[in-house]
């Protein structure tokens, strides 16, 4: 009976030790594949950033056929100058003075960001979905859209 009884103990570490091992391999392996993913985003949306300033400073610089060009033939065939123009003043980003981005995501070939659009007096903001693919080894926005839909 003690000898059984060994074994059972013997058993129940064993297990216990190859359990924690391999709890912290599937941990080490999930933080890798983060980091991977993590990094691989960063490299790939490089650009990004450059672009949205390049874009609200042509709008606000009143360059709209510059910030209309900066957008995909796809958008264009979808959205036509007069509709951009429209979509801008309806936004009226004249309230806004402060631009804070939020963390891309991907999905597929194209980067999705959340910009915020603050005011200086309130704590109102205007968050707009932008969605970017590459053209020719550059970004390019491909959609404009208010989060609410719009």
């Amino acid at each position: 009976m003690p000898l059984y009884a060994d074994v059972d103990v013997m058993d129940w570490g064993l297990a216990r030790d190859f359990g924690s091992k391999g709890l912290l391999a599937g941990a080490g392996a999930l933080l890798l594949y983060w980091t991977i993913s993590a990094v691989k985003l960063v490299l790939s949306a490089r650009g990004i950033n450059p672009l949205i300033k390049q874009f609200f400073t042509q709008v606000a610089s009143g360059q709209i056929d510059g910030a209309y060009l900066l957008t995909t033939k796809n958008y264009r065939s979808h959205v036509n100058r007069q509709q951009f123009i429209r979509f801008l003043a309806g936004l009226k980003l004249n309230n806004y003075r402060n631009l804070k981005s939020g963390r891309p995501r991907m999905q597929e070939d194209q980067v999705m960001l959340t910009v915020k659009l603050k005011p200086d007096d309130s704590k109102d903001e205007l968050p707009l979905d932008f969605t970017f693919i590459k053209v020719d080894e550059a970004w390019r926005i491909d959609r404009i859209q208010t989060t609410g839909g719009g």
